[in-house]
């Protein structure tokens, strides 16, 4: 079994997935013009232990966008951003929301990809 999760912190301010736009709108607003961390935590448990876990930061600074802008990107992306725990889809529009990015692309989508690809291939579950 193979299980991930992501937590989002500002500072020493640790952030939860939006429960509604409104929420995700001032989320937003928080991180506008601010740097912040990604935590991206995996573990592959066989027989019910964990037999390996790994953990990837990214940090990513959020341009100063405006208010318009952030209407508009509430509206074109919906609901979906609910399903982050920063309310931005790098891997969509959300792009556009940042300055720079240091860190795994996959990490900041959720699941550190390439650490556990190798565990695989160490395993023999994958060729190598």
């Amino acid at each position: 079994m193979i299980g991930a999760d992501q937590t989002l912190s500002l500072g020493n301010q640790l952030f939860d997935k939006a429960r509604d736009l409104g929420q995700a709108g001032s989320q937003l607003r928080q991180l506008r013009g601010r740097c912040h961390t990604l935590h991206a935590g995996l573990a592959v448990a066989m027989e019910g232990r964990i037999v390996w876990r790994h953990l990837e930061t990214a940090t990513l600074t959020m341009r100063d966008f405006s208010d318009a802008f952030l209407a508009r990107y509430l509206a074109d992306v919906g609901e979906a951003l609910l399903t982050s725990v920063g309310c931005y889809q790098l891997e969509g529009p959300g792009a556009q929301l940042f300055d720079d990015i240091d860190g795994d692309y996959f990490t900041i989508l959720g699941l550190p990809l390439l650490p556990l690809l190798a565990f695989l291939r160490q395993q023999k579950v994958l060729a190598s």
